[in-house]
């Protein structure tokens, strides 16, 4: 069985729009699954989540997905200083502006987890878990650098063993190996990468019994269409920056946030 999974479009649905041309190029990818983080940071969440809807694509609950839909009071985001936290409020309370009740709905209606069973449910057999950022909490960020005690505590929560896949994104990096006969891997970002490649990223993995593999795919989009989207609404420019940088930061441009 090939899965297609896809994460963190934060309403880039440009990045979106060339992901599913992509993966409707390629006539083995047998489902389509989203790890989380539909909205956030770029000026189409309602055209996202609508879009998700249309594909009929099932997935599960990123933190941005739950606060916005919960109206909790930040994202539940990381900030690596003052001037980022600022930039990522901002994001938040335009998202929260701008979505319609239908979107959060939908977004509410999110599940935190979600298990396959590529071979079937009537029969023992590799499971691939789905979830957003780790199986504790969708704000907990598993990044590469996680030791493989961190990894096989994970898989313990999530009651994962050998022969089965646990999946996720949130860090926005894409990266897998295994442990004791694990595959872990995060899915990196649609929509808002931030390991210097600009182009929207998602996973092609095959999984069930005698099949295992993991592709890290990277489509080139329109991305001077979403950083015009982003210039031409009141998010921070910025935001339009860090699609072209592909997250590279740019000390020059933490001067004052519009």
């Amino acid at each position: 069985m090939k899965y297609a999974l896809i994460s963190d479009i934060h309403a880039n649905l440009p990045a979106l729009e060339a992901v599913l041309s992509d993966i409707e190029r390629r006539p083995d990818i047998e489902a389509i699954y989203h790890l989380g983080d539909l909205v956030g940071y770029a000026p189409w969440p309602d055209e996202t989540v609508a879009l998700i809807q249309r594909a009929g694509i099932p997935g599960v609950s990123g933190n941005y997905d739950s606060t916005v839909a919960t109206d909790y009071k930040h994202c539940g985001c990381r900030y690596e200083d003052p001037h980022q936290e600022q930039l990522s409020h901002l994001s938040y309370a335009w998202t929260r502006a701008h979505v319609s009740t239908g979107t959060k709905r939908a977004l509410a209606a999110l599940p935190f987890r979600i298990d396959l069973l590529p071979d079937g449910g009537h029969q023992a057999g590799p499971r691939v878990v789905l979830v957003h950022g780790a199986p504790t909490l969708n704000t907990l960020y598993w990044t590469e650098d996680r030791s493989d005690d961190f990894c096989l505590k994970m898989a313990r929560h999530a009651g994962v063993r050998a022969g089965d896949t646990i999946a996720f994104g949130h860090t926005h990096k894409p990266w897998h190996r295994e442990v004791n006969g694990i595959r872990v891997v995060n899915t990196g970002s649609v929509g808002r990468p931030k390991d210097r490649d600009w182009r929207a990223g998602y996973v092609v993995l095959e999984a069930g019994q005698g099949t295992a593999g993991v592709e890290l795919v990277r489509v080139e989009y329109d991305v001077e269409r979403a950083m015009r989207g982003i210039r031409e609404s009141e998010l921070p420019d910025e935001f339009a920056d860090h699609l072209r940088a592909g997250g590279q930061r740019n000390p020059a441009s933490s001067g004052p946030v519009r």
